[in-house]
């Protein structure tokens, strides 16, 4: 299993950013895709964003043009750049390894006046 850790949550006003990170260890990090996920109050988790190995990217339609993941293969780091924040992306987000189907412990994320 590798181990995975969110951090950069937060409150913030609607427009606003944040830049959320995901830290793995322990295991193999630069040769599989990394994911970031969400989950809202009474709603099922879903995907926001992905990233191959290679920097290939995929979003859900609901956040294209306003969130960018990246990753730092050296830093064994993912990232999720979120700008233009909505009331409507409030969640826990979660990183996941797809390699060994490892999740973080999640971070929230409050957008509201």
């Amino acid at each position: 299993q590798v181990q995975l850790k969110e951090s950069g949550g937060g409150l913030v006003q609607p427009g606003g950013s944040l830049r959320l990170s995901c830290a793995a260890s322990g295991g193999i990090f630069c040769i599989y895709v990394m994911g970031w996920y969400r989950q809202a109050p009474g709603k099922q988790r879903e995907l926001v964003a992905f990233i191959s190995s290679g920097g290939s990217t995929n979003y859900v339609d609901s956040v294209k043009g306003r969130f960018t993941i990246s990753r730092d293969n050296a830093k064994n780091t993912v990232y999720l750049q979120m700008n233009s924040l909505k009331p409507e992306d409030t969640a826990v987000y979660y990183c996941r390894h797809y390699g060994t189907d490892s999740w973080g412990q999640g971070t929230q994320v409050t957008v509201s006046s």
